[in-house]
């Protein structure tokens, strides 16, 4: 079931990219709120906000090793909690969305571009790593939490 899960979000991800390959890649940007969201070709060759460019075979073993170690996780007995497999299940299909775009074309496709908050551009994988990234913090927090009132 979590496989699934997983490569439906992966699906969708590779989607969007593929489209911003054939169409956003030769118009550059789409304005959909001036000046405040832009949906922007950007070919990432490195991690976030661009770091570390040019170290592709880092980032692959980091993601490879990443989603062997969640999905481990996502089978384990130990785990119970909803918000954690959820939270799981986004970080892998987002380290594995970014890690076809690297093995595939050497660079990773971003496109999400809020120029009114800062020059970053992002994607859809990239948002599931950060949101399920937080809500693990946030699971951690209020297990870790619990336990100390007990």
């Amino acid at each position: 079931m979590y496989e699934l899960v997983i490569i439906l979000l992966i699906g969708i991800d590779q989607l969007i990219k593929n489209w911003a390959l054939n169409v956003l890649r030769y118009k550059g940007a789409i304005s959909v709120i001036e000046n405040v969201f832009n949906l922007t070709y950007v070919e990432n060759r490195g991690a976030a906000f661009g770091l570390f460019q040019n170290n592709q075979i880092i980032f692959i073993v980091v993601a490879l090793i990443a989603s062997i170690v969640g999905l481990y996780a996502l089978h384990s007995k130990k785990i119970n909690s909803k918000i954690c497999k959820t939270s799981i299940m986004l970080i892998i299909a987002g380290a594995l969305g970014n890690l076809i775009d690297r093995i595939r074309l050497d660079f990773v496709v971003d496109y999400f571009d809020f120029v009114f908050i800062w020059n970053y551009v992002f994607n859809l994988a990239d948002c599931f790593i950060v949101v399920g990234t937080i809500l693990l913090c946030l699971y951690v927090l209020i297990k870790s939490d619990k336990t100390e009132k007990e």
